[in-house]
């Protein structure tokens, strides 16, 4: 039986500077660490400036910007639940799932792979 991988295909199809736009959508969350909000402002930078002019890099920012924004609600849940003594410990969590997330995705997309992340909210259509 002959099959083909999807992630071969894909990896030929998208361009090196489609790859570096698609890997910037990605890792354009770590501006969080320097702007509020930064995690949701850098994926919609990237998104908005690019989604034009490729179908790649309009799909992976269009994925970072709906997981970081699943991120951001499940922090404000994270947040809620410190009064109740579990909220640290699952924020915790929440941020060494957000952290290897992004860097496994933007390593992907710098393969030319659309990467799909795993319990995103699919809110930007």
């Amino acid at each position: 039986m002959n099959e083909t991988n999807p992630d071969s295909v894909n990896a030929t199809a998208a361009t090196q500077d489609e790859r570096t736009w698609g890997m910037l959508a990605h890792l354009s969350a770590f501006s969080g660490f320097i702007v509020p909000l930064g995690g949701v402002i850098g994926p919609l930078v990237v998104w908005l400036i690019k989604r034009d002019q490729s179908a790649f890099v309009a799909d992976q920012g269009k994925e970072a910007l709906n997981f970081n924004i699943s991120v951001l609600l499940a922090a404000l849940v994270c947040g809620l639940l410190v009064f109740v003594f579990i909220g640290i410990l699952l924020g915790v969590g929440l941020f060494i799932f957000w952290l290897a997330m992004t860097i496994i995705a933007g390593i992907k997309a710098s393969e030319g792979v659309r990467y799909r992340y795993p319990f995103a909210l699919r809110l930007v259509k």
